[in-house]
């Protein structure tokens, strides 16, 4: 079986990256919430303990239960999870008299350490927090600290339970890598065999299992994220498998010929449905971005149901789902972190919809999701395309939609999209579109007044979609395109590129 780490979520911000940095040390790790009952901690090899944005002295403090971990399982406690561990354990947590947050660098490090090996005095930290450790429990010793922070980093005697105070997870620690390494492979002994070969076939036996010889029905998007999970499901199920694309009428530009295309040669079973006119009216007159997403949602469930019916006993829905899908759709499996928005495919089936769901990829980020990819063969073009909304034009169009708006945002996005290719930048953002704003501008052309569409262009840097960052692009590129744009798409006056990160914004704009 695959050796696993479990970590404990008390609602950081940083939980997912704590996941992400654990499986680049080719070891898997799942999250689940601090008060979750939905795991047996005699399948995991380790446990950590997250982050919180709650004190352990305060009365919104989180009790976790660990009379089954603690001195049996090696475990590492980071910020929240280290005060918690001091604060219960016997020691002393209070407000500091300054907040630390962000860069810090080691004052101290005790030199024969395990969990400090090959990590030195001066060593780069990320701090954020508002309490601090002021005394430590007993039988227990320092083997960290920082200028501000004198218990840094702490050990309980004779059992491999460690705390630290700063963030190893987040890029800004130079050496948190190394010392989630220290921890997992030399402390721990995990094995580190979590790659994308073991991911395939781990995951293809699961749907062997799962689903047996039952029909699946798969709504394909023409994205990395649904065709990673069409050939996994064919390579387990093969011509059970019925893919069905969608064409919602809130696609780019002539996307609805060129995905039906590109999947000619992959040997996948694809029907191409038009339901332009069908998702158009189920949107008419809303503007409120959750019911934009919550109608197109509930339109592709009645698509899929209208297929699946045509196809005979077929039990299956099999999505693309990814794991920050689910992140930002609800708290992590039931844990206190918030809510960022919804997702079409996420939340289940309504009860009329008598289809099970299959989600291959739930538990994975969107750069796992490209190197499964490459391990099942699939073409690298397909796996470097930008990722592209479920909802699609729907969420870039702010505002209600209609037919006359989609038009043009379609022209506005070929024309940046287009531009970025043609410049070799497309392969250097890794995801790019344009919004449709609900305002007009006054311009002029050919000596006229105008008074027409605002149109942003965002283009974001990031690994999975959890932060991001804008692309700086060339100002010349930018001149091109603005020109064409207004050139060429009649209804649009103005261009302005959105120079926003994730977070504090998100990469779509609704």
């Amino acid at each position: 079986m695959q050796e696993k780490v479990l970590i404990l979520d008390f609602g950081s911000q940083f939980t997912q990256l704590i996941a992400r940095r654990v499986r680049e040390l080719n070891i898997y790790s799942e999250i689940f919430p601090y008060n979750s009952k939905n795991y047996n901690v005699v399948n995991y090899k380790a446990v950590i303990l997250s982050g919180s944005p709650c004190s352990v002295t305060g009365k919104d403090v989180l009790h976790v239960d660990l009379s089954e971990i603690k001195e049996k399982t090696p475990l590492l406690a980071i910020c929240y999870g280290a005060q918690y561990l001091a604060n219960f354990f016997g020691g002393k947590v209070g407000n500091s008299n300054t907040r630390e947050y962000g860069r810090a660098h080691l004052s101290y490090v005790e030199e024969n350490n395990s969990l400090f090996k090959g990590i030195k005095k001066d060593s780069q930290v990320w701090m954020s927090h508002s309490d601090t450790i002021i005394s430590l429990p007993k039988n227990t010793q320092r083997i960290a600290s920082t200028n501000d922070v004198e218990n840094a980093a702490f050990k309980f005697d004779n059992e491999d339970t460690y705390a630290i105070q700063f963030h190893p997870e987040v890029y800004h620690s130079t050496d948190g890598k190394k010392l989630l390494e220290n921890f997992l492979v030399h402390i721990a002994k995990v094995d580190q065999s979590w790659t994308p070969d073991a991911f395939v076939e781990t995951t293809v036996n699961k749907i062997k299992e799962q689903v047996g010889n039952d029909k699946v029905v798969l709504g394909l998007s023409g994205g990395v994220d649904s065709t990673v999970a069409a050939v996994l499901l064919d390579k387990a199920i093969g011509e059970n498998l019925f893919c069905i694309f969608v064409d919602n009428g809130l696609l780019r530009k002539d996307e609805f010929k060129s995905v039906l295309s590109q999947y000619e040669n992959m040997g996948l079973n694809v029907k191409g449905v038009d339901a332009s006119a069908r998702f158009l009216s189920a949107l008419e007159g809303i503007s409120d971005p959750e019911l934009k997403r919550k109608a197109i949602g509930n339109a592709f469930i009645e698509v899929f149901d209208d297929e699946a019916n045509k196809i005979k006993e077929v039990k299956w829905l099999a999505q693309g789902t990814i794991y920050p899908d689910v992140i930002e759709s609800v708290s992590v499996t039931g844990g206190p972190s918030a809510t960022i928005k919804s997702h079409h495919n996420v939340g289940g089936l309504p009860d009329y919809m008598k289809l099970k769901i299959v989600e291959p990829l739930r538990m994975i980020f969107k750069d796992e999701v490209r190197r499964v990819g490459k391990s099942l063969g699939i073409d690298a073009t397909l796996l470097g395309r930008h990722p592209f909304p479920g909802p699609g034009l729907g969420i870039r169009i702010l505002g209600d939609i209609t037919k006359e708006k989609v038009e043009i945002l379609q022209n506005v996005d070929a024309i940046f999209i287009n531009g970025l290719r043609d410049w070799n930048l497309y392969d250097e953002v890794w995801q790019a579109g344009a919004m449709l704003l609900p305002v007009n501008s006054v311009g002029v052309m050919g000596d006229e007044r105008t008074y027409e569409k605002v149109v942003a262009l965002r283009a974001v840097s990031s690994t999975d979609g959890m932060t991001a960052d804008w692309v700086d692009l060339p100002y010349k590129f930018l001149q091109e395109i603005s020109n064409k744009i207004i050139n060429n798409v009649k209804g649009v006056n103005r261009v302005v590129y959105d120079i926003s990160s994730k977070p504090p914004a998100t990469i779509e704009w609704e």
